[in-house]
């Protein structure tokens, strides 16, 4: 373990992001999307060997493990994050990764060995195709996997007001899951099952859009509910969401087919302010016409990326998110990473000074820290701005 003056570098990391958000950097910032599979698998942190199926069967559990994850990577891993113990105490939420919307509508879960949980279709059988529009949307609260989100919550709610701690600092935030939305061709994919869902957008594209508007329906209902719950603005001014199957559909495709519910997702769910996207792939493609057709100001990025070109197409003023692809990042040296780290950041990417470096896209488990420190140090090396 490195050993970190952590009041040093917490102050570092304040400074830069003050000078980011003043459109005045002084270097290109470092974050990392590091969720609780990388520690999941490694028998070193997580000694209990807590499966997923267990993580997400028990509150408990589940508040545990996150734990030991965040103060693990709070302890190990360098991004431009506060590091080490959080001094009001840990932020918890419910952690359902990526099945939660599928799995609210009814899709079952599915358990695999050393893998992230997943979701299996029930709509790819033609017959039964129709189900979810003769059942209609589900309950926020109780349908599904909602039912299990909100009792997980208030698992937490309750530890909180008890008082409850972990190496001595109490939970000073608690989140729900399922406050967003995977997108509506993604959600839609995981219903019907990609293939099927591609072919239904060209051999019955009134079934396919038919499907996009219960999912996106869905979606907006499901959002506005918590938002109230919560007490939160019912239509704020930024709005950030994802549709990573994009990277399957052609630029036309988008325009003509899926275009007018993401402008829904913006226009229902936001005052469209500020506009953000995540998308995994190779979808840069369409980066452009989303900069000109919704204002998205923000594009968080997979793989491949062609920083240079990426940044000549949308302009010095749209902030991107991006870096080494996560498989360098696990099998390479620390002086490729720094390699790849520098000529990314040569490439043209930062001029404007909207550049974010992290990852390529979630940290895998298995990553050698030393690459992680790599990616940093090259940042700060490699990333400042004159």
């Amino acid at each position: 373990m490195r050993t970190v003056d952590f009041e040093k570098h917490n102050a570092e990391v304040r400074e830069v992001w003050d000078a980011y958000r003043k459109h005045t950097p002084i270097r290109v910032p470092v974050v990392v999307g590091i969720n609780s599979r990388f520690t999941m698998f490694d028998p070193q942190v997580n000694t209990r060997r807590t499966t997923f199926e267990e993580y997400m069967s028990d509150p408990q559990v589940m508040l545990e493990r996150q734990l030991e994850h965040q103060d693990w990577i709070r302890r190990n891993i360098p991004q431009d994050a506060d590091m080490g113990p959080p001094k009001d105490g840990w932020s918890v939420g419910v952690d359902f990764q990526n099945v939660y919307e599928a799995a609210w509508l009814g899709c079952p879960l599915r358990f695999y060995r050393d893998q992230v949980p997943d979701t299996e279709p029930i709509l790819q059988d033609d017959n039964r195709k129709n189900t979810l529009f003769e059942h209609g949307i589900p309950d926020p609260f109780t349908g599904g996997l909602m039912r299990r989100n909100w009792e997980f919550y208030d698992h937490f709610k309750r530890k909180q007001s008890e008082g409850w701690t972990y190496k001595g600092l109490p939970i000073s935030t608690v989140n729900p899951t399922a406050c967003g939305t995977d997108g509506p061709l993604t959600v839609a994919c995981n219903l019907r099952g990609a293939t099927e869902f591609m072919t239904d957008l060209v051999a019955d594209t009134p079934y396919a859009l038919k499907l996009l508007d219960f999912v996106t329906t869905a979606a907006i209902v499901r959002i506005q509910a918590y938002r109230k719950k919560l007490g939160q603005p019912l239509k704020p001014k930024s709005f950030g969401y994802a549709d990573d199957s994009m990277q399957l559909i052609s630029t036309r495709m988008y325009e003509e087919l899926i275009l007018p519910f993401h402008r829904r997702l913006v226009n229902e769910l936001s005052e469209g302010e500020t506009v953000s996207i995540h998308l995994c792939g190779d979808s840069t493609r369409h980066f452009r016409f989303l900069r000109d057709t919704l204002d998205v100001r923000s594009f968080d990025t997979g793989f491949p990326v062609d920083f240079g070109w990426l940044r000549e197409q949308v302009g010095p003023e749209v902030e991107i998110l991006g870096g080494p692809r996560v498989a360098l990042l696990l099998s390479a040296t620390p002086a490729q990473v720094r390699a790849e780290v520098r000529r990314i950041l040569g490439s043209g990417i930062r001029r404007g000074g909207r550049f974010i470096l992290r990852e390529g896209n979630n940290l895998p488990p298995g990553v050698p820290v030393k690459n992680m420190w790599a990616m940093y140090n090259a940042a700060k090396e490699f990333g400042k701005y004159h």
